[in-house]
């Protein structure tokens, strides 16, 4: 079967410092790295990529759609959308900065770097709560940051989960997260940032 991938724009994997969760790397492995190694997989078994933006897909007849992009039109019999889902990202200085180096959209993939360690989860919707649940057998402590929004509605019961409603300004640290700075000017200390922000479509 003669296969075409068209992509725009880099994925949340080429963002990842690290995967140690997926079979066969047995010492872990870059998410840019294990990018690259598939994209070279799927061209050695013949299937054509390019990095364009698809505009439209039209249905052409009952074996037949038209995919427009800037450059050209293809035809293909069948297609899949596998276009991910991007993550919201809260308006706090030095986010992307500290993306891979301790700031997380997915506490599936990530949590087990943060056993035993203090973390943060910046959300206050369900989907916030969703990664907290995932995170509170492996984290020392987690703090729900609000990020100047209202707290969630219902509590988890531990101790070891706080809320903190105020507002943050910025993200420190050297190479990797180590503090969080509150536009009061007060700072708290934390090795991991898990970013949980509520979509629009959330209820």
């Amino acid at each position: 079967m003669k296969t075409l991938i068209i992509y725009q724009n880099e994925g949340a994997l080429e963002k990842t410092n690290k995967v140690e969760n997926y079979y066969g790397f047995e010492n872990g492995i870059s998410g840019k790295e294990l990018y690259e190694t598939g994209i070279k997989q799927a061209k050695n078994i013949g299937v054509e990529i390019k990095k364009e933006e698809v505009l439209s897909i039209e249905f052409r007849t009952e074996k037949e759609f038209a995919i427009k992009t800037p450059k050209n039109t293809y035809q293909a019999r069948s297609i899949i959308l596998a276009t991910g889902n991007k993550k919201n990202k809260p308006n706090i200085k030095n986010i992307e900065t500290f993306e891979g180096k301790g700031v997380s959209y997915c506490a599936v993939c990530d949590g087990f770097f943060y056993r035993n360690k203090p973390i943060a989860v910046i959300g206050n919707g369900n989907y916030a709560i969703s990664e907290v649940n995932e995170l509170i057998n492996l984290a020392s402590s987690i703090q729900i940051l609000t990020n100047g929004e209202e707290p969630p509605e219902f509590r988890i019961e531990d101790d070891k989960v706080k809320v903190d409603t105020r507002e943050i300004q910025t993200i420190k640290g050297e190479k990797k997260v180590e503090e969080i700075v509150f536009k009061d000017g007060n700072t708290m200390q934390t090795e991991g940032i898990f970013i949980a922000i509520r979509s629009c479509t959330e209820v």
